[in-house]
């Protein structure tokens, strides 16, 4: 069996397509390496890109990717309704094929290394990787944005696991670390106020005591006068997509707001959406066998 890693690199530009067909050639041309699919989005302001390949070679163009989007992009004036505090805000290392999660944590230690000394960049690891318990949730590392790393690491808490102590003005800072497969699942209503997406932003979550695998943001859709529950569903096995989405459609409706559409960013799993079609469609006794194309495969 080949021994195959994925990554899901997300970069801080989503309007310049020149910008992310430069990052994205980085990938494309390392042999063994296949690009699956990169998705821009302008009100994110953000790109994500997924690839698969042998772990070596994935890890060398994560690398290239990264080194070219920091020559790029420039966070000083970076704008966008997503979290984010790099040019290469996060590069997520995930098992898939005859490779180990304890692997892919030595893959991003190698990987984060390698960005901090050569690229001048600060790197934290994070899931995982992480190296203390107040690293392991990305949005705990991300927190105050590109625009509070400056401060946040002149904090003995918050030194980066590698590269430098200060931020890198143009590039930011870097997270790298090993995780399971997450779906980003996005859920748009028929409203402007963002205060309702953020409500029930907060009631989906874990940290707001939604559910235990989400992690949920309220966004503002300006291109398209909406609001969105934006999410990472980090385990769709224990938090599933159909649940979150039930639990959204009945909050919205407690403030008189529909749901309009839901999207998915980057790829995922199709057991992730044969769960929501047995559940909707109350289908008796399927599993995933059945599927046509996956037989094919087989």
């Amino acid at each position: 069996m080949a021994r195959i890693i994925q990554c899901v690199p997300n970069f801080s530009e989503g309007r310049d397509k020149r910008i992310i067909e430069k990052i994205v050639d980085e990938i494309r041309i390392v042999d063994e390496v296949k690009l699956l699919d990169y998705s821009m989005d302008k009100d994110h302001n953000r790109t994500v890109v997924t690839f698969i390949g042998e772990p070596e070679k994935v890890i060398e163009a994560a690398f290239n990717a990264s080194k070219t989007a920091a020559k790029l992009i420039d966070m000083a004036t970076h704008k966008g309704e997503h979290p984010r505090m790099g040019a290469t805000d996060v590069i997520p290392i995930i098992p898939i094929s005859d490779v180990t999660m304890e692997e892919c944590i030595e893959y991003s230690n190698r990987l984060g290394k390698r960005i901090g000394e050569e690229l001048d960049i600060p790197v934290y690891l994070y899931e995982k990787s992480a190296t203390s318990p107040n690293r392991e949730n990305l949005a705990d590392v991300r927190r105050g944005q590109y625009e509070g790393m400056a401060e946040k690491l002149k904090k003995d808490e918050w030194q980066p696991d590698f590269g430098p102590s200060t931020i890198n003005i143009k590039a930011g800072v870097t997270a790298v670390g090993a995780r399971m497969p997450l779906v980003a699942f996005n859920v748009n209503l028929d409203t402007d106020d963002i205060n309702v997406a953020k409500k029930i932003a907060k009631v989906v979550r874990a940290s707001g005591g939604g559910y235990k695998y989400c992690k949920a943001l309220g966004i503002e859709i300006k291109e398209r006068n909406i609001v969105q529950v934006s999410m990472n569903m980090v385990d769709y096995t224990k938090s599933s997509l159909f649940r979150v989405f039930d639990t959204i459609e009945r909050e919205a409706n407690r403030y008189g707001v529909n749901v309009i559409g839901s999207e998915i960013i980057g790829l995922v799993p199709v057991q992730a959406l044969v769960d929501v079609a047995d559940y909707y469609l109350k289908l008796e006794d399927f599993n995933s066998s059945q599927i046509l194309e996956k037989r094919m495969f087989e």
